[in-house]
C-alpha cells in the first residue's frame, strides 16, 4: 500500500487484502503475482506467503490516516471480491470507504458476480467506484453484471487489452484501456484501441489511454517508457467528475 502510485489512472494504493487466483486469459501474466511470488519465502516479508490470498486486518484503517483528498486504488494486489475474502471483511472494507468519505475509492474486480450478490448488503456513496476488468469479447459479459450494481461510478479496465471488443456502454461511465506489459506480454493491436475509444466517443463515456505497455502501435518490443502513452498523437485522460473532491 502506499500513498503514492505509478499507475496512471489513480494516485494511491490500499491492499486489505493481498494475493489471488486466476479467473481468465487476462491474468495469465499478473504482474502482482510475479512481484508477489519473488519474496515466498522470506522470513517476515508481507509477501512471505507469495500471492496466496491473505487478508491483512492491520492495514484496514489506512485511508483514514490520509488526511489529503486523493482517488484510492483499491486491492491492487489482490480482488476485494474473491471466494477467500469472507462478506464480513468485505464489509469492514466498505465500512472504512464510507466513513473516509473525502478520498474517491476505485474497486477493480473480475468477480461481479460475487459484487452483484453481496451488493444490497453493502453501503454505495458516491465516493466508491466500481469497476470490472475485460481482456476480450468473452469477457464483456462482467460488464452486464457491473451495470446491476448501484455504484455511483462505474468503469470498465480494458487491460491488458487481449482483442476487439463491442461493447454495449450503457450505465458506464468511464474505460480505460492499455497494453499488456512485463517480460511475455501480449501485443496489442491499435485498431482494437482506437475502436474502443470510437464507441465510447458515440457514447459520450469518458475514455483514458492508458499505455501501449511493452509493444508500440507497430508491435515492436520495447520498454513500457519508450512505447508511450500516445494514441494517434496525443494522450486521452478522460476520468469521471469526481464529486467528493470537487474536480473533474
Amino acid at each position: 500500500m502506499s500513498d503514492r502510485s505509478a499507475i496512471e489512472w489513480t494516485e494511491a494504493t490500499w491492499n486489505p487484502v493481498t494475493g489471488c487466483t486466476q479467473v481468465s486469459p487476462g491474468c495469465a501474466h499478473c504482474y502482482a503475482k510475479r512481484f508477489a511470488e519473488r519474496f515466498r519465502g522470506v522470513p517476515d516479508h508481507p509477501y512471505e506467503q507469495g500471492f496466496d490470498v491473505v487478508l491483512r486486518p492491520e492495514r484496514m484503517e489506512q485511508p483514514l490516516s490520509w488526511k489529503r483528498p486523493r482517488t484510492i486504488f483499491v486491492n491492487s494486489m489482490s480482488d476485494l471480491f474473491h471466494e477467500d475474502v469472507d462478506d464480513a471483511f468485505v464489509a469492514s472494507v466498505f465500512d472504512i470507504m464510507e466513513r473516509a468519505d473525502w478520498h474517491t475509492f476505485q474497486i477493480l474486480t473480475k468477480r461481479p458476480e460475487r459484487a452483484a450478490d453481496l451488493a444490497s448488503s453493502l453501503p454505495w456513496p458516491s465516493n466508491v467506484w466500481l469497476g470490472v476488468s475485460v481482456e476480450n469479447q468473452r469477457w464483456t459479459t462482467r460488464v452486464d453484471a457491473l451495470r446491476s450494481i448501484d455504484a455511483h461510478v462505474r468503469f470498465l479496465s480494458c487491460e491488458p487489452l487481449l482483442g476487439p471488443l463491442d461493447l454495449d456502454l450503457a450505465g458506464i461511465h468511464w474505460v480505460i484501456v492499455g497494453g499488456e506489459s512485463g517480460p511475455r506480454a501480449r501485443p496489442m493491436r491499435p485498431e482494437w484501441a482506437r475502436d474502443i475509444r470510437d464507441q465510447c466517443l458515440a457514447a459520450g463515456v469518458p475514455f483514458f489511454f492508458k499505455q501501449w505497455g511493452q509493444h508500440d502501435a507497430t508491435g515492436k518490443r520495447m520498454s513500457k517508457k519508450a512505447s508511450g502513452r500516445l494514441l494517434d498523437g496525443r494522450t486521452w485522460d478522460d476520468q469521471p467528475e469526481r464529486l467528493e473532491a470537487g474536480v473533474a
